[in-house]
């Protein structure tokens, strides 16, 4: 299921799992705080990875940061009442739009048919809470508009809004010392559209910014740790079917030889659903 990883002298965190979208939570223990990375889709997902940590001499954490809005990085905030939680103000006004609603079956699928909620969030939601519905939206205490660095005892956190297609309230945070940049979803598409899409403007703003951070590792939410020379090769992928995508003014076939080109070999299916993000985009 899940295992528990730590990198560089600081930095502690839990592998996703897809069943139930549970992405990868992060901590940062520093001398004097100890800082997570996302409140996780359950309260099972953040108490066992804060077990486990436990275990191995790691501390609750004095602050929690949450990446964006979206169900599986919020649900778990209710669990940790103790701890100082941070998100941008746009998270904050998006997880008050959630306090009113239901979570029984009928209800999430009222919201699927409505284009409220979107199928795969519904039957993630269903999975991970197959014995409760117990469900509590839990604000975050402290909101920033912008950026915001927090001195953890010898180790810094930088949380930076970057918004992107995927959630336009997404913040980043950059573990200065040990030049890991925990990413969430923002280099994701934007799933709660009609189609599953990527814009040319927003994805290359964002990996405009992302790349004004010196880091070594990047930290993706729902796939493994990254070293930086494959993240060049994600950024180099996104940015040109994004030039393509436009050159060839969003036709499907064209963008596909233009890159199959490029690359010289048949497309993996990750590099064809990116093409196909990008003209539904378009």
């Amino acid at each position: 299921m899940h295992s528990i990883h730590k990198l560089g002298e600081s930095f502690w965190y839990i592998t996703p799992v897809s069943l139930t979208d549970r992405p990868i939570l992060g901590m940062v223990a520093g001398s004097k705080k100890t800082l997570m990375i996302d409140a996780g889709n359950s309260e099972e997902h953040v108490n066992y990875f804060l077990n486990e940590l436990n275990n191995r001499g790691i501390s609750t954490p004095d602050l929690v940061v949450l990446t964006h809005w979206h169900w599986d990085h919020i649900f778990g905030l209710s669990a940790l009442s103790d701890t100082v939680s941070i998100a941008s103000k746009e998270t904050k006004e998006e997880m008050e739009k959630l306090i009113p609603f239901s979570w029984s079956d009928e209800a999430i699928d009222a919201r699927v048919k409505e284009g409220v909620e979107i199928e795969f969030c519904a039957k993630a939601i269903k999975e991970e809470y197959k014995n409760h519905r117990n469900i509590i939206i839990t604000l975050p205490d402290i909101t920033l508009e912008n950026r915001a660095e927090i001195d953890l005892g010898g180790v810094t956190c930088i949380v930076q809004h970057v918004g992107g297609d995927h959630a336009a309230d997404s913040v980043i945070v950059y573990i200065k010392e040990e030049k890991i940049l925990f990413l969430g979803d923002c280099i994701y598409p934007r799933m709660y559209a009609e189609k599953v899409h990527y814009t040319i403007s927003e994805t290359l703003r964002v990996l405009d910014l992302l790349e004004t951070f010196d880091a070594e590792t990047y930290i993706p939410s729902h796939q493994q740790p990254m070293a930086k020379e494959d993240f060049a090769l994600e950024v180099a992928m996104l940015r040109t079917i994004a030039k393509y995508t436009e050159e060839c003014n969003g036709e499907h076939p064209e963008i596909v030889k233009k890159y199959e080109d490029y690359v010289k070999r048949k497309l993996t299916e990750d590099e064809l659903d990116t093409i196909s993000d990008f003209v539904n985009g378009f």
